[in-house]
């Protein structure tokens, strides 16, 4: 009797929602995410379908502000999961905001330096004085300035203009400032002739970017289960992302979603596998980058003290859903230089 009831308890104590930040303001109406794994599980409804039968409702929240906001989101309690880049992340953290990394949703994420044809801007070292655009506070600024550092450069010597990315890229198309930082983005304006890429971080694992998924720690503290079934069903639709025979599928229908063609995309990943960028692991690689990239975050001042990064990965939900899903041997980790270890 009392196991029965403690049985009934453990079950009736579950929330109605669960609130899944996304850091992006989405495509569409309603959002929906153009990149990444998480574009496959909200278009099959990964998660909708694992909590149907709880009754349990996924709601998505995407934020234009991009991590600046989340952080905001998860201080004021407002949700549960979400995707944020690593600095915005390092900075949540560092201010005390009681997260816990239960997966990595990317890595490797290159970065590029967009310039105007005929500018006659060709290096980095000729931005020095240049009107130079990026999103202060997020992933993009830890990359400015590990770029900058490479070239012996900081933002003093920029005129730096702290710009979201829609808002950056029309000010570069209508000429208001001379370069931009970005991504994926940057490969597009070059595909259409409005730009001219003068630096890519390809290659330079060590200035790559990375994000991740997090849980709002009352939240987990208070529903381990549901936590653990949230990561077992994002892990089925990284598995599928991450299958070679749906590589054609995945980049259409990031094409479908986003504004991108897919050579765009097609580029961006050239080199890779998606299972190698989109891996979820904990591997030596991601504990590397976690780890740089809280030093450099302090070395570059843009978090005012830094913090034991193995104390902030929750391994265990990603542990359980791996051997749940017998997928322990599906991805190859990599090292701490981001080569794939080909023994284990």
């Amino acid at each position: 009797m009392a196991a029965g009831l403690a049985q009934f308890s453990a079950a009736a104590e579950q929330p109605t929602v669960i609130r899944f930040g996304v850091s992006t303001a989405g495509f569409g109406n309603p959002p929906k995410v153009n990149t990444s794994w998480l574009a496959v599980a909200q278009r099959d409804q990964y998660l909708e379908q694992e909590f149907k039968n709880d009754g349990i409702k996924i709601e998505w929240v995407f934020f234009k502000g991009q991590g600046p906001a989340v952080n905001e989101a998860l201080s004021n309690n407002q949700l549960d999961f979400t995707t944020l880049g690593d600095l915005p992340s390092f900075i949540g953290r560092s201010v005390g905001l009681d997260t816990r990394l239960v997966l990595v949703s990317s890595r490797g994420g290159r970065s590029y330096i967009a310039v105007h044809p005929g500018s006659g801007i060709n290096k980095v070292e000729d931005l020095r004085g240049k009107r130079v655009a990026f999103n202060k506070g997020t992933a993009s600024q830890l990359l400015v300035d590990r770029i900058l550092a490479e070239h012996g450069m900081t933002e003093s010597d920029l005129k730096v203009v702290n710009m979201e990315p829609s808002t950056y890229t029309a000010a570069f198309i209508g000429g208001n400032v001379d370069a931009i930082f970005g991504s994926l983005d940057i490969l597009g304006l070059q595909s259409r002739g409005l730009a001219k890429v003068i630096y890519s971080s390809k290659g330079d694992p060590a200035v790559a970017s990375a994000s991740h998924v997090l849980v709002n720690q009352k939240f987990a503290a208070q529903y381990p289960q549901i936590t653990e079934r949230v990561v077992k069903a994002l892990v089925k639709a990284v598995q599928w992302a991450s299958a070679p025979q749906n590589t054609d599928a995945v980049f259409k229908l990031w094409t479908q979603i986003g504004y991108q063609p897919e050579a765009v995309y097609r580029e961006e990943f050239s080199g890779d596998t998606l299972a190698a960028r989109l891996s979820p692991l904990f591997d030596a690689y991601a504990l590397a980058r976690n780890k740089q990239g809280v030093q450099d975050a302090y070395r570059f001042k843009l978090i005012r003290k830094p913090f034991d990064v193995d104390q902030w990965i929750d391994r265990r939900y990603l542990d359980a859903a791996l051997k749940e899903l017998k997928l322990e041997n599906y991805w190859v980790p990599q090292d701490a230089n981001g080569k794939q270890i080909s023994s284990r």
